[in-house]
């Protein structure tokens, strides 16, 4: 037994050595599925090293502490969904055209990382403290308030948005239903039943969300007027 530890620590120290971005990548995707799983304060340094490349001690040289090590998860699940936000080329698109793929892609985006919302519920239990300390997730979301006030600017000046159009309202009224379906699944589903959480269900659910926020929004809008596909 001893043999085997000492291989596997060797092999480690090698590793650390050889491709440190990669340890350090490989400490946050087990770290953001235990602190999504368990929390801050459920979540142990010991199971996270143990199921890594990474020794303990590693772990603390990149993270400091688990604080750290739970900061660093919370701007990587932020910086992951807002780059797949900024490859969205809205501009390119008509003002309708383009709000509608944000709504649509954030409504997505939100159902395929279920660990990003546990993570953001989590975060929200501890008052938004880890977030507060971040430097970087405040300008990470600033792209996404960007590209709705590109879409509201343009969408007015040809009079197709309502000038009561609010990029910062819009952001919350998109992200509050796309958040909920999967916040509050479980107990939904529970209570009434699974229809809305199959492909059809939540295709539908999709829909219903681009016709919300476009019937606020866009002048004359109709129900499925634009189409999730």
């Amino acid at each position: 037994m001893a043999k085997d530890t000492e291989e596997e620590t060797t092999g480690r120290k090698a590793s650390w050595k050889q491709d440190p971005e990669a340890v350090r990548a490989d400490i946050l995707r087990v770290a953001t599925d235990e602190f999504a799983a368990k929390g801050l304060s459920g979540a142990r340094i010991d199971d996270i090293a143990r199921m890594t490349k990474a020794s303990k001690r590693m772990i603390y040289y990149y993270f400091t502490d688990k604080e750290g090590l739970y900061q660093a998860v919370l701007e990587r699940v932020y910086s992951t969904l807002r780059e797949d936000e900024d490859r969205l080329k809205v501009e390119d698109l008509s003002p309708v055209d383009g709000l509608a793929l944000l709504v649509r892609a954030t409504f997505e985006a939100h159902a395929a990382t279920p660990m990003f919302i546990r993570l953001v519920m989590i975060e929200n239990i501890h008052n938004a403290e880890y977030l507060r300390r971040s430097e970087i997730v405040p300008r990470l979301n600033r792209s996404i308030i960007q590209k709705l006030e590109d879409v509201c600017a343009r969408g007015k000046a040809e009079g197709v948005f309502r000038e009561t159009a609010d990029p910062l309202e819009l952001h919350w009224l998109i992200s509050s239903p796309s958040f909920y379906n999967v916040s509050n699944r479980a107990t939904f589903s529970t209570s009434f039943g699974t229809e809305l959480f199959g492909p059809e269900g939540q295709k539908r659910l999709a829909q219903r969300v681009v016709d919300m926020i476009l019937g606020l929004v866009v002048i004359g809008y109709e129900p499925g007027q634009v189409r999730v596909e």
